[in-house]
């Protein structure tokens, strides 16, 4: 499965979550059952992956948290917040580059349209 079939889902099941849940609860809440909506689509999805960084030739195994990773190919970003800020692209773009992944999706759950809260970064894709 290609990266951008995996965001189709990815963006699929968020609508479907958003829709049952709507806006404003904690993020750990969306994560929880967007994990479990992406299970049900036969994909394999990895929680608060911790990802290594490699800094001066030493590889740091718990570097950072990644929200999701669905099929080793696209990371998942979840916030609830009013707003997305511009560091959280940078966040995201900073995950895809240290794991050289391509694509990320940044999903908002705190907007009142889905639709409205999900950016698509990418690393070289």
């Amino acid at each position: 499965m290609t990266e951008n079939e995996i965001a189709t889902i990815i963006v699929d099941a968020s609508f479907k979550v958003h829709k049952h849940l709507g806006p404003g609860l904690l993020e750990s809440v969306y994560l929880t059952v967007l994990a479990y909506e992406l299970e049900q689509r036969d994909v394999m999805v990895s929680r608060q992956r911790s990802m290594p960084v490699i800094y001066e030739s030493v590889r740091l195994d718990e570097a950072y948290r990644a929200d999701l990773v669905v099929n080793d190919k696209v990371i998942v970003e979840l916030k609830s917040v009013e707003k997305i800020a511009p560091v959280h692209k940078k966040q995201l773009l900073t995950y895809l580059r240290l794991s050289n992944l391509k694509l990320g999706l940044l999903i908002n759950f705190g907007e009142n349209l889905i639709k409205d809260g999900i950016t698509r970064v990418v690393n070289d894709l």
